[in-house]
């Protein structure tokens, strides 16, 4: 089932952050119905650098096709501000359409971003960014890849602002709405009153962020068709390893923190390598 057929449903999509193979594939095991791969979780990981434009399209791309590779789950990539014009954002559509993202989202900040959770933020014209959406749309391949447009205007121009904003980009054929970083319950619910039934809208939970952490059953009562969580698990994933580096800086050994991490055995049987190995078998005549 394509995102877009999904979203007709009333019940949210609960997307969790992915960067690599291993943790989409985790996340598909988990039963979750789509990703969000994330440019701050690149960052996060890759460049062990934080959500300040550094990621490249080339980047995000190679990372998008190894994701596609190993999950058929529709994936929705974190497209920046498209890297530059309207232009730069056509190409990155082709691109990140052809390494197997089912949707895009891209921001109205300026080039190099910064994470929407961050202060001092600028953003570009609400025409501009218009011309982006638009030019988009004529880039894609089919219309099944969607198009996501934030707004981070609620940190620099307003709550208002932010909101008429989100009107024109939905009026310049946006498939869904991102308005960034609400700041209280009463934005959320004014963001679902406004655009409710109109478009399908995202929320964003980022924990220690600017907006409230809010479950997804309750932001689907209010009027919301995704949530995000897109660098939740870097955060659980350093958090481990700093543990887990500590304690073998300690200890010389990783006894004392067996209880919390697979053995060799158990990490081949979650990554499936006993079914790749047979599957192999059966093309090189191995098991006959």
């Amino acid at each position: 089932m394509s995102l877009r057929t999904r979203l007709k449903s009333k019940e949210i999509v609960v997307a969790p952050g992915v960067y690599d193979g291993l943790t989409a594939s985790l996340a598909e095991a988990a039963g979750f119905e789509a990703l969000y791969l994330s440019g701050a979780a690149v960052a996060y990981t890759r460049l062990g650098r934080p959500d300040i434009g550094l990621t490249t399209a080339s980047e995000m791309a190679d990372t998008m096709m190894l994701i596609a590779d190993r999950t058929p789950l529709p994936v929705i990539i974190d497209a920046d501000t498209g890297f530059g014009n309207a232009l730069n954002a056509q190409r990155t559509m082709r691109l990140y359409e052809r390494a197997g993202a089912s949707a895009l989202q891209i921001e109205d900040q300026s080039y190099p971003k910064r994470c929407g959770h961050l202060a001092d933020k600028s953003l570009i014209s609400a025409g501009e960014m218009v011309g982006k959406i638009a030019a988009m749309a004529d880039a894609r391949a089919t219309e099944n890849t969607l198009i996501i447009a934030r707004t981070d205007a609620i940190a620099v121009e307003g709550f208002a602002a932010a909101e008429d904003r989100a009107g024109a980009y939905l009026e310049a054929g946006a498939d869904v709405l991102f308005i960034e970083a609400p700041q209280d319950r009463s934005q959320l619910e004014q963001i679902a009153a406004r655009f409710g039934g109109r478009i399908p809208l995202l929320a964003n939970m980022v924990e220690g962020g600017a907006t409230p952490i809010t479950g997804a059953q309750d932001l689907e009562r209010l009027g919301f068709s995704i949530v995000i969580f897109p660098g939740g698990i870097v955060r659980a994933l350093a958090r481990t390893a700093q543990d887990y580096y500590q304690s073998l800086a300690t200890h010389g050994s990783n006894k004392p923190f067996a209880e919390r991490m697979f053995d060799f055995n158990g990490l081949n049987g979650v990554i499936g390598t006993a079914e790749m190995l047979k599957t192999g078998a059966r093309y090189d005549g191995s098991d006959s």
